[in-house]
């Protein structure tokens, strides 16, 4: 293992907490094409029981430090080859810890385009230069006269002592500017203590009316969250706001802090009354004003922006998760209904496997209103196909058609048929897409609408990782920020989810099985493709048969996979196949059969795991064996609930301040929660409405997909904006208790999160700043 090699691996596990031989473990493992999900469950004894949070951690690390490696090897040679290494700049490059300090020590040395400083320097001017820097009480007038070409007679364009004392200024100018220590704690003063300064752009005020709360915003920059960062810089990108940084002090002090600041790094006395003190203050004056305030405002607005950014990627990746993971109906024959008007309802059945059986379309609301015969349409489908759920699209026209549901659930009593609002958000965009036009290339699209809102309650998972998660509409400024950053982030989260549960091997489409651990696109397709030709596996065995699966794919994603009623019962399990023999010598050992092993809890939790330790399999592996002997193919998700919307309570002209209500939780951000309680609009609950006690994060008190109780606060009709509350004692109107409020720091954010029509659903961020979230923000904040 080479030094780098092993600087990053004990700089990591520094990080981490852990031994330097887990992570060294752990990064051959990856490097081995071993993925996270993998690593996690089946190599606890090789990485020393590293979890998926770890590693992940861990896997980003890697990836940043390998790249300022090769960034340090590049610079170290660039500077070698142009012969200015010395072994000062060398120890400082070899101890940089950061790419942004490789930078600023490269700075000088970086090749540039020829420079005002460059050319002064041709001229012959930085003796000059260095002379009246050094020696303050000459006097720059006479020193510079033995510059300009008609005294040297040379012909650099020198043509006058102004000429001659303007280059040497560029020349110290731009040695100061690349004086890494200066730099750096510039840097880092501007970000501790700078002010992020929005402004309205002159004109603008009736074109950038939804930008109003930042029209004189002052806010601390390091403090900044990142839904108003978000929405500042988006006002100024639509050229509404002009955004600048303040240094703290700036605008009292007689000197600016910064001039200060780089003054005494270079020994120049601001108050001193020499005969180049005027001068040398100019020099300074202008290079904060021209070589470092522009470069570190445009430095630290990329890091505001990098950080808001991460946050909002991050917020993006909970709710995602939470989504991903919520609980599934289960396999029961569901009948999809995707509402609409005057195109009617359309309607599917699909069975447990969610095979589609049948299809129709019915019109029981206006214009047409043929309620009776939609009831008897869907009576009829209900028997036939011995339904059990009924998933209702929770778009236009959803409240009318779950009153139609609920009557069905009568008209066929009784029979046990439970009906479920189900979020319809991306179906429409999963139902134009060509894996939905591959599955079902006979379906109109919009029946391929009512499939997927079928599939979605009998399992959200399986039906979402069809779907881009952008389209999903749980982001917070989605397209505002890195899409190479919000990819990787969420396909992290879908690989972590989808190993998490499991897949089963005869009934998982192709987009789900790959996202299994070590499974291409190309490979799903493959087995698919064996699955159709050759009917369903029997044993996980049986996948080293598909085209281009070898050992390597087979060891990353058998565990992952279930074959229910197979001929091995573990295959039903997490238990991986490399594991077989030792779940033999536990049978073995204890004389029994793997079938009657399989379920016996008292037995099982008998078994000591240390017995049967081996040099391939330890403590942990076999306590994860027994848990699964115990309840093999478990699904770690939470049991199925559905939310029930108020009768009588279907458009937000029904609500009332006072009511009492349920509703989903459809979003969670830095600052509240937005829920669905089925008028179609959904309702903010701020972070400080959330909880009884002070609270830092809306996630330790609710997740995206969680059945909630709220009260509402605040209705406008006009403006459709809706107030909840979760402190079902608040009154409207009433204060919020002292030390029981939480603001999200200062201003309201901006960004419209009112339920969009289907076509929209996946841009929710996309609304402008100014909707229900900043109203009811304002109206927190006025509580407080």
């Amino acid at each position: 293992m080479s030094n780098t090699q092993s600087a990053i691996i004990a700089l990591i596990a520094d990080e981490l907490g852990v031994r330097p031989p887990q992570v060294h473990a752990a990064v051959e493992l990856l490097d081995g094409g071993a993925t996270v999900p993998f690593i996690a469950r089946y190599r606890k004894e090789v990485t020393g029981g590293l979890d998926d949070g770890q590693l992940r951690t861990l896997e980003e690390r890697l990836r940043y430090l390998r790249e300022m490696e090769e960034r340090r090897e590049a610079i170290l040679q660039a500077v070698e080859e142009q012969g200015q290494m010395s072994e000062a700049l060398r120890a400082e490059l070899l101890a940089a810890t950061t790419k942004q300090r490789l930078e600023d020590l490269y700075l000088p040395y970086r090749k540039k385009r020829r420079t005002k400083a460059q050319i002064a320097r041709e001229a012959g001017l930085e003796p000059l230069a260095d002379r009246l820097l050094a020696e303050p009480h000459l006097d720059p007038e006479r020193e510079a006269a033995a510059f300009v070409d008609s005294a040297t007679g040379a012909s650099h364009g020198i043509e006058d002592t102004k000429g001659a004392l303007d280059g040497a200024k560029q020349i110290l100018m731009e040695r100061f500017s690349e004086e890494a220590e200066l730099v750096g704690r510039l840097r880092e003063r501007l970000w501790e203590d700078g002010q992020l300064r929005a402004r309205l752009v002159k004109g603008k005020e009736a074109e950038g009316s939804k930008f109003s709360d930042y029209f004189e915003h002052d806010e601390a920059l390091a403090k900044t969250p990142s839904h108003r960062a978000l929405a500042m810089f988006r006002g100024r990108k639509e050229g509404v706001l002009a955004l600048s940084l303040v240094m703290a002090g700036e605008d009292d002090a007689p000197i600016h802090p910064a001039e200060v600041a780089i003054a005494r790094h270079v020994g120049i006395d601001l108050g001193a009354e020499q005969a180049a003190s005027r001068w040398l203050k100019e020099v300074v004056r202008w290079t904060w004003k021209v070589k470092l305030y522009t470069h570190l405002e445009t430095e630290l607005m990329g890091r505001l922006r990098e950080r808001a950014e991460q946050e909002a990627i991050d917020v993006f990746a909970a709710n995602l998760k939470d989504l991903l993971l919520a609980a599934p109906a289960g396999p029961r024959t569901t009948l999809g209904l995707d509402p609409g008007q005057r195109t009617g309802c359309k309607v599917a059945v699909v069975d447990a496997t969610g095979r589609f059986l049948e299809q129709a379309v019915i019109y029981p609301h206006a214009p047409q209103k043929r309620w009776d015969e939609a009831l008897a349409t869907l009576a009829g489908l209900v028997e036939r196909h011995d339904v059990s759920l009924v998933a209702i699209g929770n778009g236009t026209a959803s409240r009318e058609t779950d009153k139609l549901a609920a009557e069905l659930v009568k008209r066929v009593a009784p029979r046990q048929l439970t009906k479920v609002m189900v979020s319809e958000a991306g179906a429409s965009v999963y139902s134009a897409s060509e894996l939905a036009a591959r599955e079902f290339p006979d379906l109109d699209v919009s029946i391929r609408g009512a499939v997927s809102i079928a599939r979605r309650l009998q399992d959200p998972q399986a039906e979402l990782v069809k779907i881009d998660p952008k389209s999903i509409g749980v982001g917070q400024y989605q397209h505002d920020v890195s899409q190479v950053n919000l990819s990787r982030s969420l396909e992290t989260v879908i690989e972590d989810c989808v190993n998490a549960v499991g897949v089963d091997l005869n009934t998982a489409s192709s987009a789900l099985l790959s996202r299994v651990s070590g499974l291409s696109t190309m490979l799903a397709d493959n087995i698919v493709a064996r699955r159709d030709r050759e009917g369903p596996f029997r044993t996980r065995q049986e996948l080293l048969g598909v085209d281009r699966l070898g050992p390597k794919t087979f060891e990353q994603c058998a565990g992952f996979l279930r074959i229910m009623g197979g001929t091995n019962p573990l295959d039903a399990s997490a238990v991986h196949p490399e594991a077989y023999p030792l779940v033999a010598r536990i049978a073995e050992r204890n004389g029994r059969e793997l079938a009657g092993l399989i379920g016996d809890s008292r037995y099982l939790k008998t078994l000591k795991p240390s017995d049967y330790v081996d040099e391939a399999f330890g403590v942990p592996t076999v306590i994860d064996i027994l848990a699964e002997l115990d309840k093999p193919g478990r699904d770690p998700r939470p049991e199925f609930k559905a939310a029930t919307f108020r009768e009588g309570v279907e458009k937000i002209g029904d609500l009332e301040p006072g009511m009492l209500l349920e509703g989903v939780v459809t979003n969670v951000t830095h600052f509240g929660a937005f829920i669905d309680i089925g008028v179609h609009q959904d309702g903010l609950v701020h972070i400080s409405a959330l909880a009884d006690k002070f609270v830092d994060d809306p996630r330790q008190v609710v997740k995206a997909g969680d059945i909630v109780k709220v009260k509402v606060l605040e209705v406008d009709v006009t403006r459709k904006r809706i107030g909840l509350t979760m402190r079902l004692g608040d009154a409207p109107g009433e204060r919020t208790a002292p030390g029981q409020r939480r603001s999200s720091g200062g201003k309201p954010d901006g960004a419209a999160r009112g339920r969009q029509p289907r076509q929209g659903s996946g841009d929710r961020q996309s609304a402008q700043p100014g909707g229900a979230m900043a109203e009811a923000l304002l109206k927190a904040q006025r509580r407080r």
